[in-house]
């Protein structure tokens, strides 16, 4: 599903223009970064928290060289979902076939 996607259907389920309704997932979207860059975590109560983790310095290979790198300590932004939206994505996600 794009952003696109989840915009149409928010404009098909409440009968809101797709103008406004992009508008607000945009709002939203800027606001988690904002916060996140900042350093703040988002909790969205059974939905899920927007985290930001912290990384270790850790010392990797640059294969192609065959040398020893330092990646050095940074943050990364992460999702965890609620314990909720987890059990109902489990009981509810159709079976996918093996191919």
């Amino acid at each position: 599903m794009t952003k696109a996607d989840i915009i149409s259907d928010i404009a098909d389920k409440t009968g809101i223009e797709k103008a406004a309704v992009q508008a607000s997932v945009e709002a939203f979207m800027k606001s988690v970064k904002k916060s996140m860059i900042n350093g703040d975590n988002i909790y969205l109560r059974g939905f899920g928290s927007f985290i930001v983790k912290r990384r270790a310095e850790k010392t990797g290979r640059n294969i192609s060289k065959n040398t020893t790198i330092i990646i050095p300590a940074h943050f990364i932004p992460a999702f965890k979902p609620a314990k909720t939206f987890t059990e109902e994505v489990k009981k509810n996600v159709k079976k996918v076939k093996a191919a």
